[in-house]
C-alpha cells in the first residue's frame, strides 16, 4: 500500500501535468450527519441518488465524472470514477449483489453517514473553475484519475483518524451515532464516494460530501 508521502508526490506530478491543485484541508461533521435507513426500499432509494441513476439520473452534471463511487470487483471493494450512465448503473448492481451477501439488517443497523471533505484552492484560483451549467453556478475541476483517487485517498485517511476522537461523551451524537462515528459498532461498509457535482463553496473554502453506508454489528 502507498504511504501518503508517496501518494502527494503523484498528486504533484499530476498538477504538473495540468491537474487543478485543489487542496484537501480536513473533515467535519455536520449537525446531522447520519440517516437511518429502514429498509431495501429505502437503500435502492439512496444508491440511486448517490450514483445518479434511475429516477436520480437527472442529478447527473458537468461534475459527475468527478465523483468517486466504491464498486465491487472480484470479492474487493475498489474505488473508480465513472465516465457514463452506464458506468454508474454497472455500480449499483454490483452493490445490490454486494448487499445480498452482507445482508444489511434494517432494523436499527444501516445507517447513512455523511461527512464534508473540505478542499481550497491556491490564493484567486476560485474563479478560473467556476461554470455556469443548465443554468446553475458549478465547478469544474480538471483532475486526472490519480490526482482525484489521491484526493479521496485523503479523505478516507482523514475519517478514519476522526475515529479516535469520536468516543468522547458530549460530543453531541446519540450512542448508536457514537458507535458508527468511533466505527467501533461498524460490521461492514456497504457503499462509499465522494461525490464532487454537488461541491459547495464557503469562506475561501469548498465542501464535497463524502457519503458511507453502514451496516453495524448486533446490538450488546
Amino acid at each position: 500500500m502507498e504511504s501518503m508521502r508517496d501518494i502527494d508526490r503523484t498528486m504533484e506530478r499530476e498538477i504538473a501535468k495540468g491537474s487543478c491543485p485543489l487542496k484537501f484541508v480536513r473533515i467535519e461533521f455536520g449537525d446531522s450527519p447520519y440517516q437511518e435507513i429502514a429498509s431495501r426500499e429505502k437503500l435502492l432509494q439512496v444508491l440511486s441518488y448517490l450514483l445518479r441513476t434511475g429516477d436520480y439520473g437527472r442529478f447527473a452534471g458537468k461534475g459527475t465524472g468527478n465523483n468517486v463511487y466504491m464498486d465491487i470487483k472480484g470479492r474487493k471493494p475498489a474505488f473508480q470514477r465513472t465516465r457514463s450512465f452506464l458506468d454508474r448503473n454497472s455500480i449499483f448492481s454490483a452493490i445490490r449483489r454486494y448487499g445480498k451477501k452482507i445482508k444489511p439488517d434494517f432494523d436499527g443497523h444501516t445507517y447513512l453517514e455523511t461527512v464534508w471533505c473540505i478542499f481550497e484552492l491556491p490564493e484567486g484560483e476560485q474563479e478560473k473553475y467556476r461554470v455556469t451549467y443548465d443554468g446553475q453556478e458549478a465547478f469544474a475541476f480538471p483532475m486526472s484519475d490519480k490526482y482525484i483517487l489521491g484526493l479521496y485517498t485523503h479523505c478516507i485517511s482523514a475519517r478514519r483518524a476522526a475515529s479516535a476522537d469520536m468516543d468522547i461523551p458530549g460530543s453531541g451524537f446519540s450512542g448508536k451515532e457514537q458507535g458508527i462515528a468511533s466505527l467501533e459498532d461498524v460490521r461492514d461498509v456497504l457503499f462509499q464516494c465522494l461525490l464532487f457535482d454537488t461541491i459547495k463553496c464557503g469562506e475561501g473554502v469548498l465542501y464535497a460530501d463524502l457519503c458511507t453506508i453502514y451496516c453495524l454489528k448486533e446490538d450488546r
